[in-house]
């Protein structure tokens, strides 16, 4: 049995996945993650209805790096629908990515979803805050 069914064995109805689009970046938010920095995420909305399986309120998320191990476990406490444009410098905060500043995450989030194909200032994003529960 592999480490990560275990993980779903001790948290049931637990999702496997990794954050970003390339194993640097899962690398680097990852280890956001297990510092204590990052406490948040979102995605848009389109891509988390097209997900097979996807995080939902006291559920528990298995964190991949970018080789695809398992490096911790996350609790989605709280979850909601906004639009981009109106993201909070506090949830840049607890996005926990480069300088924490609203600026720096709407440019590496503008690029983001440019790359996944769809970008707009009205687009909908899914928005999780979540607490770790274990290292790995």
């Amino acid at each position: 049995m592999t480490i990560i069914e275990n993980l779903k064995i001790k948290y049931p109805g637990a999702v496997a996945w990794p954050f970003g689009d390339s194993a640097e970046m899962a690398d680097t938010l990852a280890d956001l993650v297990i510092k204590g920095v990052k406490t948040a995420t979102c995605g848009s909305l389109s891509s988390f209805k097209d997900e097979e399986e996807s995080p939902t309120i006291g559920g528990y998320s298995i964190i991949l790096n970018g080789k695809g191990d398992p490096v911790c476990v996350i609790r989605t406490i709280a979850m909601r629908v906004i639009r981009f444009c109106d993201v909070t410098d506090e949830l840049a905060k607890k996005e926990g990515e480069g300088d924490l500043s609203l600026r720096y995450w709407k440019q590496g989030h503008k690029e983001f979803f440019q790359r996944e194909g769809g970008y707009s200032d009205t687009m909908e994003l899914v928005v999780e805050e979540f607490e770790l529960v274990e290292l790995l």
